[in-house]
């Protein structure tokens, strides 16, 4: 395994560029992957490892991991921990990093089950947020995530927030939220919008027996008049305190969790 060394070598240069920007991500068809068992997962769950980076006591310390990544790899290379601070975007680094091949899906021309159950993500910007969302929707066993705007789906953070759960459960990007949700509601699925709103209809009281997608908004503005209009039906969270609203990945666990349980 060939070992580098030098921090400006354009290997770990264009590591950087990938991990932090979001057009250098679309442009290169690249994202970027920090952590062992984050690695691991892209290695075990077919995701096409280009180039791994590890260092020598991470390569001892994670040999488990280290084995199944290298062995998936197209490039490896052992680094330096200078290189591997330099690669690291957390305080605590395991000195393993990938860059792997984004193999997207997008929801126009993915095949969406009429009888599935989908959570949709409109303009939500945290980064935790959709990681958080990520790993409850895989947790409780839903058919995929949509993605209209905000985040990107290869955000670092997202993907650590999500513990691999982005990896694995199926995330759709969309460019066009009303389309995508007029499309949905003619495969009869049942769209539904959340809202604060007190006139809304309770999500309690819905029947989920079909097709549902539950749609959450932006953290600060919600979702649009125009996805909102879309929708076959607007729901809200009962609350019994004094807050107005709920995180978008708490509102989306629970619509998870209404739309599983029925």
């Amino acid at each position: 395994m060939e070992r580098l060394t030098a921090k400006n070598n354009e290997k770990i240069k264009s590591a950087v560029a990938v991990r932090d920007s979001v057009k250098v991500r679309r442009e290169s068809g690249l994202f970027f992957l920090e952590g062992a068992r984050l690695c691991a997962d892209a290695a075990e769950n077919g995701v096409t490892v280009c180039r791994a980076f590890l260092t020598a006591k991470a390569l001892e310390k994670y040999s488990s991991y280290a084995e199944k990544i290298i062995a998936s790899a197209q490039e490896a290379y052992e680094i330096s921990e200078e290189i591997s601070g330099k690669l690291s975007d957390t305080q605590n680094p395991q000195g393993i990093f990938c860059l792997c091949k984004a193999e997207g899906k997008n929801a126009q021309t993915a095949e969406i089950k009429a009888d599935g159950k989908y959570i949709f993500l409109e303009n939500v910007q945290d980064p935790s947020n959709l990681g958080a969302v990520s790993r409850t929707a895989e947790a409780l066993g839903i058919d995929g995530i949509f993605v209209c705007g905000g985040c990107d789906i290869y955000n670092p953070k997202a993907l650590r927030a999500s513990m691999g759960s982005a990896l694995r459960i199926p995330v759709y990007s969309c460019e066009n939220a009303v389309e995508l949700i007029e499309n949905l509601n003619k495969k009869g699925m049942l769209t539904l919008a959340s809202t604060p709103d007190s006139s809304a209809e309770l999500i309690t009281d819905v029947d989920m027996s079909g097709g549902v997608v539950s749609v959450i908004g932006n953290e600060g503005n919600g979702i649009t008049s125009e996805t909102m209009s879309a929708c076959k039906k607007k729901v809200t969270i009962p609350m019994g305190g004094r807050a107005e609203s709920l995180n978008a990945s708490t509102a989306a666990a629970i619509l998870i969790w209404e739309m599983v349980r029925k």
